[in-house]
């Protein structure tokens, strides 16, 4: 392939995208050379391609997560032909990414595809996926379990909570979803939700820091003040694990839930994920937490002439499940 369709952010302020014609001589340094199959669409990179938030350079090939099939390689770990996963790190946001026809990655960044997923379901997937698995993941590390009560899951309807839904139910737990979007209710209920709260009754309001216990367990993907009231209602013992900020930066708190309840407040971190712990965690992703789900409703498919539009949507709460690019 002597060029590739790529798109790109060329300037952050005021933001200008367009489709260009690259060559592989204009990708930067990486051991890896790949032909991206498959993207997918984040809120990290709605923030990279409408508000120019987080590009570290321009021009910049966005686009956070790829799948595809190694073209060549300098690094014996990979051979051309491998099927291979890269998410995270600098991808999208310092280095250029996904959303491009090939791409050039560090091979330390690069996992090898696992058997029990195609390049498709990685990316229908992808950092949501991965996110919503680790969360599920250090939760039962920390003792969840379907026994102990209701899990909440906020931010129920987008990318993360979604994918949470489906592989907390799929793993015999009672789930409850938090979503503004009463249009999303079958859908959720779809997905293995049990019950359904408006995510304005998850908003500490008040500035209570202890509420009723309520939760064995939560996947928070939102921040802010639905972090607020998770900490003040999680049941004895109970963590949370907290992944965004749509919602806001800033949480207001005390000890008292920390200390009179011994609640957990789990930090999900998917970008510097240890190489360890990723491969664990794909895996589990093409096995036991691989949701039911990937070829339903929870998917919505584009080429790269729908980013702009998409960048716009997800940064609004308009985009359900998962955007997945095709190149």
């Amino acid at each position: 392939m002597n060029t590739f369709k790529a798109f790109v952010l060329e300037n952050s302020k005021p933001v200008q995208t367009n489709i260009q014609e690259w060559t592989v001589d204009q990708l930067p340094e990486g051991e890896v050379l790949i032909q991206v199959a498959y993207s997918s669409v984040n809120y990290k990179d709605g923030l990279v391609g409408h508000t120019g938030n987080l590009a570290e350079f321009t021009p910049l090939v966005p686009g956070i997560d790829l799948a595809g099939t190694v073209v060549e390689s300098s690094d014996p770990r990979y051979s051309k032909g491998d099927e291979v996963i890269a998410t995270s790190y600098r991808i999208g946001t310092g280095h250029h990414g996904g959303f491009s026809e090939m791409a050039r990655i560090p091979a330390d960044w690069v996992v090898e595809k696992p058997e029990g997923l195609t390049l498709r379901e990685a990316m229908i997937l992808g950092t949501a996926g991965f996110t919503a698995a680790l969360s599920v993941m250090q939760l039962e590390k920390n003792g969840l379990a379907p026994e102990q009560g209701p899990v909440l899951v906020v931010g129920a309807s987008g990318g993360v909570g979604s994918l949470a839904v489906n592989m907390l139910s799929n793993r015999g737990y009672q789930v409850t979803a938090g979503t503004g979007k009463d249009h999303e209710h079958e859908y959720l209920k779809k997905l293995g939700a049990t019950e359904i709260i408006h995510r304005d009754e998850l908003v500490d309001k008040e500035n209570k820091s202890i509420r009723k216990s309520k939760w064995a367990g939560a996947v928070d993907p939102v921040g802010g003040k639905t972090t607020q009231y998770i900490l003040s209602s999680l049941s004895y013992g109970a963590s949370v694990a907290t992944s965004g900020l749509a919602g806001g930066l800033e949480v207001e708190t005390d000890v008292r839930p920390f200390i009179g309840r011994g609640i957990n407040w789990l930090g999900i971190d998917s970008v510097q994920c240890p190489m360890p712990l990723r491969k664990q965690v794909w895996q589990r992703l093409a096995s036991d937490l691989k949701p039911t789900s990937l070829e339903d409703e929870l998917v919505a498919e584009i080429g790269l002439q729908q980013l702009d539009q998409t960048f716009s949507d997800i940064l609004e709460g308009k985009v359900k499940g998962r955007v997945l690019v095709k190149l």
